[in-house]
């Protein structure tokens, strides 16, 4: 297999004129969104190329502190984007989503460097970091679906949660149905994209092994062990901090003390 390939940083800058392309239809349809571009361009070069030259100091230290600081760090920083997407305050919020991400997270990594990978050492940066990085990632979006399914649910649904009260249901068990179908529907995109995987796309890991000169059968096996952690991760992350959301903002009379923005 052939060795991964650099790129020198002038055919990088070649290669973004492409950009030319969505800003010229930005400019044909009107879209308004010129300014857009660019800033998200930017940050995501400027955060990329900071990301990069800390990983380099984070993979030459390979310290088992600074590797959970960083996971904590990115799990914080998830945890914000989830909130500010999904349009939820963060004060009575935060702490559920990012224990949820965390508890999901923990036993995982363990079983993935300890029994699967075992690098050397097990808590090796080069794994310990791109692995979290990418279950944290891919938990987002779910986490996402999920908050503004059920709390858009609790707001169009009043009628229907407040009958189940007048019956004597319990908060909780009378939100259970909102719950039931924010989890469906968070679950959606995982199970589509793992029943095509293979067939419709390749998968982002098993195509950055591929291109480092990892055989194909390795990078599959890569692969499949990471959308099966992901799997399992969000739907703990999921489960976790719906119950605890449900604790903190349903109040003993069933008032929901938060809604979206």
């Amino acid at each position: 297999m052939q060795e991964s390939i650099d790129i020198s940083w002038a055919l990088l800058l070649l290669f973004s004129l492409t950009l030319c392309v969505p800003l010229y239809i930005n400019q044909r349809f009107q879209l308004g969104l010129a300014k857009d571009v660019g800033i998200s361009v930017v940050r995501m070069s400027v955060q990329l190329i900071l990301v990069g030259v800390y990983l380099e100091f984070v993979f030459k230290l390979n310290s088992l502190t600074l590797n959970v600081v960083w996971v904590l760090i990115m799990a914080g920083i998830g945890t914000s984007a989830i909130l500010d997407k999904a349009k939820l305050p963060a004060k009575p919020l935060f702490s559920s989503i990012l224990t949820g991400l965390v508890v999901g997270l923990s036993p995982l990594i363990a079983i993935l460097c300890v029994v699967i990978v075992q690098p050397e050492p097990v808590y090796s940066s080069q794994y310990v970091i791109p692995l979290s990085g990418m279950l944290i990632g891919n938990s987002m979006h779910a986490n996402i679906v999920m908050l503004q399914n059920l709390f858009t649910s609790f707001k169009e649904r009043e009628g229907e949660y407040h009958a189940a009260l007048s019956l004597g249901a319990s908060p909780t068990y009378a939100s259970m149905p909102f719950v039931r179908a924010a989890m469906q529907k968070a679950w959606s995109p995982i199970l589509a994209s793992m029943a095509t995987t293979g067939l419709v796309t390749l998968p982002g890991m098993m195509t950055g092994q591929i291109l480092g000169g990892a055989s194909p059968l390795v990078a599959i096996k890569y692969q499949l062990i990471i959308l099966l952690a992901i799997f399992v991760m969000l739907t703990i992350s999921l489960s976790l901090s719906t119950m605890m959301i449900l604790r903190r903002v349903l109040t003993k009379e069933g008032r929901v003390l938060v809604s979206i923005e």
